[in-house]
């Protein structure tokens, strides 16, 4: 085996630990990994420590003690990500996206892979103190969204259907009502999927009345899960009720003006 010199080591050891945010690796992995010292690694360590603090491109923690090792937390500085909703904001309101019955078009956005790892990122800093065990969302367009939310927890993605999959085994129904249209729906998830005591993350892309939400709030709550956070893209300003409370949302969506062709969007700090 070539013996790398150090900044080999370090691009190697930046790449490695931004693939897999959140997750613990073990000391002796890196060193057997590089052929290295233990007090080399450490050096290299925090050389990709400072260098991703002083440019605000995350953190690198390294926990001691027997079962500790160096994690990577993604994120950026807090005046890059106010900039960054700042800027979609002003994409979320270009009169091109509005659609017929007041609604906005997000597909685009939500199927942007540079955009919803941000968010997903931008989530994960500021609801890291909810440690949930898994992210929860319903099919479909919140998927993406979700999934990279996951990602920078480094937990896993529980997707909940309107329709029970055959290849999902033994599913948990429930019926719920929608919190705007006031329609009765389904919604299905297998029983595997989450465990007696998960701490659920629920996000998805809009929410209006809330009905949805409160309809996968008492999905996991069937298989004795505990839900301990909501988040979602956008949140409507109308109705003012919902029928969630203590919620998440990037943006306040106050009004589609169709004649006027006029989106009032509000970034929420």
């Amino acid at each position: 085996m070539v013996k790398a010199k150090r900044i080999e080591r370090v691009a190697a050891l930046s790449k490695l630990l931004a693939d897999h945010p959140y997750r613990l690796f073990s000391f002796s992995y890196f060193c057997k990994k590089f052929a290295i010292a233990k007090s080399t690694l450490s050096e290299d360590v925090l050389a990709v420590k400072s260098g991703l603090e002083l440019y605000g491109l995350g953190k690198v923690e390294t926990v001691s003690g027997a079962a500790g090792g160096v994690r990577f937390i993604p994120g950026h500085l807090p005046e890059d990500d106010a900039a960054f909703l700042e800027e979609l904001a002003a994409r979320l309101t270009s009169p091109d996206r509005i659609l017929p019955g007041g609604m906005l078009y997000t597909t685009d956005i939500l199927c942007h892979p540079e955009t919803v790892v941000r968010l997903g990122e931008i989530f994960m800093l500021r609801l890291q103190e909810l440690a949930p065990d898994c992210i929860m969302t319903v099919e479909t367009s919140g998927i993406p969204l979700a999934m990279q939310t996951a990602r920078a927890f480094n937990v896993p993605l529980v997707i909940a259907r309107h329709t029970s999959d055959i290849t999902e085994g033994s599913t948990v129904n429930i019926n719920y009502v929608s919190g705007s249209t006031k329609v009765i729906q389904n919604m299905a998830m297998p029983k595997r999927a989450l465990q007696p005591g998960s701490r659920v993350l629920i996000v998805d892309d809009v929410m209006k009345g809330g009905g949805t939400a409160k309809g996968m709030i008492a999905l996991a709550h069937e298989v004795g899960a505990q839900v301990v956070g909501k988040a979602f893209l956008i949140a409507t300003a109308a109705p003012d009720r919902k029928l969630v409370e203590d919620y998440t949302a990037f943006f306040t969506l106050h009004n589609v003006d169709e004649e006027q062709q006029k989106v009032t969007l509000e970034v929420n700090k």
